[in-house]
């Protein structure tokens, strides 16, 4: 899916480390949320509380998942999920756009 119909978008941009990613929120009819950002190259470590799928449009990236010791390389078209109540890293290796949904 390209686009999104019928969504509120939160004005306010989501930042994190120093701008090196930020995202937007997006809230559906049915109460379901997505965030759509940017990550700069680098390191980072986010801690989620809801279970997520983070699919990634352009760019490409490696993601360690908790529970597992090496890095998995993630690219344009792929995606990976997180649980909840979870710390996973990723290192950015190129300019990457992405699409976060919170899974329920």
């Amino acid at each position: 899916m390209s686009q999104f119909n019928a969504v509120t978008v939160t004005k306010a941009a989501n930042i994190y480390f120093d701008g090196q990613v930020t995202s937007r929120t997006l809230i559906f009819p049915d109460g379901q949320r997505k965030t759509l950002g940017i990550m700069q190259p680098g390191e980072f470590a986010f801690s989620t509380q809801a279970a997520e799928r983070m699919e990634i449009l352009s760019g490409e990236l490696d993601v360690q998942l908790p529970g597992e010791d090496g890095w998995k390389p993630v690219q344009s078209g792929e995606s990976f999920e997180v649980p909840a109540h979870a710390t996973f890293t990723i290192r950015v290796r190129s300019l990457t756009d992405y699409c976060c949904s919170f899974l329920s």
